[in-house]
């Protein structure tokens, strides 16, 4: 028997409950993970208030993990026991000991911790399609960067850094500011102050983003696509501030014959060949230091209501990981 946190209606933070489970042996192309460390994510609270739909009641959330191979099942190759791996994208981790197909698990190298791994998996495979394949940032380009100082907004600001671009991150407070700014963050714009917009044109010499990647949803939705330069793209990835209401796309020519796109790291990491492509690039950018992963909080798991909370409430900067 091992322990989990699991949800039994979708509700508020107070929703989880932290229980006994019984966890069988794994399957064919299965094995079973003894969990160290595990992420949290917005997604998760999304699918805790029934924002994004779960397969069945109770239900175990969590999205990513790191830890160690504890069995194996039948038809695994490439993995043995004790072997440290993390994974991203896969419902069930907010558990002691889980059991899980084998082609979404990672070797982690040697030089990568498991409370880094568990951090940066979902965030940073997010960042890795955010910057290569919803929109290939090449370098000169200005990029808007919305919730700057979150998991992923950090990863971002360093990584579109590197690449070369000039990094426009925006944050809800002179904390944040500081803390994008020491990520990479070129310029910062305190959305509550400032007229986001505008702020983008000023600092573009009137030019515009070449793309905003916004993760807040609808609060900014208007303003990121009011900042985009002609042929601009919005990455409209997250809904922190609640979904974007239906808008016409007749409004996209005038503002410069804009695109908008909602992408998923679902869709991103879905064959075993473009998990691996992120995942060597994300490995890449951390063990050579040009991303340094944020780990700025962490919670036992049997107090996750007390970490969704906090996020919730934006008490949260970097990446929050959770310990079974």
């Amino acid at each position: 028997m091992t322990y989990a946190a699991r949800i039994h209606a979708t509700g508020d933070a107070d929703a989880f409950v932290w229980e006994r489970v019984e966890t069988g042996p794994p399957g064919p192309g299965e094995v079973c993970v003894r969990q160290t460390a595990v992420g949290l994510n917005y997604i998760d609270i999304y699918m805790r208030t029934g924002l994004y739909p779960v397969s069945a009641m109770p239900a175990v959330l969590g999205m990513e993990a790191a830890g160690m191979v504890d069995s194996i099942g039948d038809g695994v190759a490439g993995l043995e026991i004790g072997d440290r791996v993390a994974y991203g994208m896969v419902p069930g981790a907010y558990a002691q000991l889980r059991c899980i197909a084998a082609d979404k698990l990672l070797r982690l190298p040697d030089a990568i911790d498991e409370r880094t791994a568990a951090a940066m998996m979902l965030k940073g495979m997010t960042a890795h399609y955010l910057l290569y394949r919803s929109y290939r940032v090449q370098p000169g380009d200005p990029v808007l960067i919305m919730a700057a100082a979150g998991g992923v907004g950090l990863i971002l600001c360093q990584w579109a850094r590197h690449l070369g671009a000039t990094v426009i991150g925006c944050v809800g407070s002179e904390g944040k500011a500081e803390l994008a700014r020491t990520n990479g963050a070129d310029h910062v714009i305190l959305y509550r102050h400032e007229d986001i917009a505008a702020r983008v044109r000023e600092i573009t010499a009137g030019e515009g983003v070449a793309v905003s990647y916004d993760s807040v949803g609808q609060a900014t939705f208007n303003a990121s696509l009011d900042a985009l330069r002609p042929f601009g793209v919005l990455v409209t990835y997250g809904n922190a501030s609640g979904p974007v209401e239906p808008f016409s796309p007749a409004v996209l020519a005038p503002k410069g014959s804009l695109y908008v796109t909602r992408p998923t790291l679902a869709t991103h990491t879905a064959t075993r060949a473009l998990l691996t492509e992120g995942a060597e690039r994300l490995f890449e950018v951390v063990e050579n230091g040009a991303v340094a992963i944020s780990v700025n909080q962490t919670y036992p798991l049997s107090d996750v209501s007390r970490a969704h909370r906090d996020l919730e409430e934006r008490n949260t900067t970097g990446s929050t990981v959770l310990i079974p």
